[in-house]
């Protein structure tokens, strides 16, 4: 049997373009990343709502 390793959320956040979407994947605490992908629009919105949390 092979060996398993751990699987990390070691690495940067990123979004990258495919197709008629945007993926973003975030690395969490506790290791394992998020993959969400959403539309501009989407985009947009989170966007606004990140901004909005840091004022």
């Amino acid at each position: 049997m092979a060996a398993m390793k751990p699987r990390t959320g070691d690495g940067p956040m990123e979004v990258v373009k495919e197709g008629r979407g945007y993926v973003l994947r975030m690395p969490l605490e506790g290791g394992g990343r998020l993959v969400v992908e959403i539309n501009a629009d989407e985009v947009r919105e989170l966007g606004e709502a990140l901004s909005s949390a840091l004022q």
